[in-house]
């Protein structure tokens, strides 16, 4: 449930040359088909989580009319068209993501809306025209880079001079109760899964404050601040937030790779969710990280 589509398993292409203005047809992984399958069912329960945890990125970054704003890893497009909103009634917005299915949600979205582009890409590598954007904004879409330091340079150069950088990421799983109840409830059921490098690429590789500011030191980037936002967040009711932790995020993921196991851990895991059930139905703990920087004032 944490509300990432690469989950812990996010393909990496070594590059793409696509126009700023085009979603390519490049083929899906199967295992991506899945994932995106999977998040597609729970889509707009999904975005009742992230996005009250969004928007407290979007304050940060404080968009203004008439800015060019780049949205990293911008999904189904709901962050996107909260940008344009925020930069009319003449800014642009840019979205890029790895994901053509995911995009496809995105362009139908923003049908219409001819201020917002979408481009799927490695926003690590793709080749950005310099100091072209004022701000650039992620809701969970940066912590997949397989180089974060060459993504950020490159995020970096593409911002004018003093622009600004401003993204939400998790903090660890074991202080997000929104991905690791479901998953101890459902823990006697899975099997053994191997150990987890922290730093990898994945949802939770931004959990170490210490190491993004480094990351975003050692990509240029100056006037770092790195606040703790802890918010109850929930789908709705109990058998809505099954739908989501059931599909997504940690447990989700080994589902996902081991249907069989479904009937055996679904009960154990309505069991916890329903011990947080009350009048807005069932709230969990969102624990994240609301990172702002700025690019230098002389590129």
């Amino acid at each position: 449930m944490a509300g990432l589509l690469g989950d812990l398993d996010s393909p990496r292409p070594s590059g793409n040359d696509l126009g700023m203005d085009q979603i390519s047809s490049l083929p899906a992984l199967p295992q991506d088909e899945v994932r995106v399958g999977a998040w597609a069912e729970v889509r707009e329960l999904l975005e009742l989580q992230l996005a009250p945890l969004g928007r407290r990125g979007l304050a940060a970054l404080a968009p203004h009319p008439g800015e060019s704003v780049l949205d990293i890893g911008c999904g189904g497009g709901e962050t996107a068209l909260d940008l344009v909103r925020a930069v009319a009634p003449d800014g642009t917005v840019v979205g890029i993501d790895l994901s053509a299915a995911v995009l496809a949600f995105a362009q139908r979205a923003a049908q219409g809306c001819e201020r917002v582009r979408f481009v799927q890409a490695d926003a690590e590598v793709f080749p950005f025209e310099p100091a072209s954007f004022d701000a650039a904004f992620s809701r969970f879409g940066v912590m997949f880079f397989a180089d974060p330091a060459a993504a950020f340079i490159n995020i970096r150069r593409s911002l004018r001079p003093n622009g600004r950088l401003a993204f939400v990421c998790w903090r660890a799983l074991e202080e997000n109760p929104l991905d690791i109840l479901p998953l101890k409830a459902a823990s006697a059921h899975l099997p053994p899964q191997p150990a987890r490098d922290p730093d990898a690429p994945g949802p939770f590789a931004f959990a170490n404050p210490d190491r993004v500011r480094g990351i975003l030191e050692r990509a240029g980037f100056g006037e770092i601040h790195i606040t703790a936002h802890d918010e109850q967040v929930g789908s709705g009711d109990l058998d809505a937030m099954l739908a989501v932790c059931s599909r997504v995020g940690a447990l989700g993921k080994i589902l996902r790779e081991n249907p069989e196991l479904r009937a055996a851990t679904l009960p154990a895991v309505r069991s916890a969710l329903a011990a947080h059930d009350g009048p807005d139905g069932v709230r969990l703990n969102a624990a994240t990280w609301v990172v702002t920087a700025r690019a230098p004032t002389r590129l």
